[in-house]
């Protein structure tokens, strides 16, 4: 089992912020050296915010085709929503109503991919990529159906 994903932040209180807003609370909240760190849970899982000292942008996973190494968390939301699409609408509501009320920590949802469907074996997904504060890609899926073999 899993114990958790661990994700590098230039600023950690806009991070947990945006990690809220996905549906995540934090859990613990620590020190990792001179560093502040927490551990979030939310959407059946477990991610480790760490905030670095002297951040430097991260290369662009998701529109790097060349790029190698980590690429993506994805979240698995078949039995939280109906529809991806309005999944994703309610969502953007959500970040634009928070970043109304806290602009420097809330920004507007970032969508690398507006919600399309994906056949992988014998299921159909509907997918869509969102990037979180500092680029990182985050994918969420749902079931759509299973195709007879």
């Amino acid at each position: 089992m899993l114990h958790h994903a661990s994700i590098r932040t230039a600023d950690i209180h806009r991070a947990i912020a945006f990690y809220e807003l996905l549906g995540f609370t934090v859990q613990e909240r620590f020190t990792a050296g001179i560093t502040l760190a927490c551990w979030m849970t939310g959407l059946g899982g477990r991610i480790e915010l760490m905030q670095v000292p002297e951040p430097r942008p991260a290369a662009d996973a998701f529109a790097d085709e060349h790029y190698t190494g980590y690429y993506h968390l994805s979240f698995d939301l078949t039995e939280l929503a109906d529809s991806l699409p309005d999944w994703l609408d309610r969502l953007r509501q959500r970040f634009l109503g928070a970043a109304e009320g806290n602009p420097n920590q809330i920004s507007p949802l970032k969508v690398l991919l507006e919600p399309t469907q994906q056949m992988i074996g014998p299921r159909v997904y509907e997918v869509t990529f969102l990037s979180d504060p500092d680029g990182l890609p985050l994918e969420f899926i749902r079931v759509m159906a299973n195709v007879a073999a």
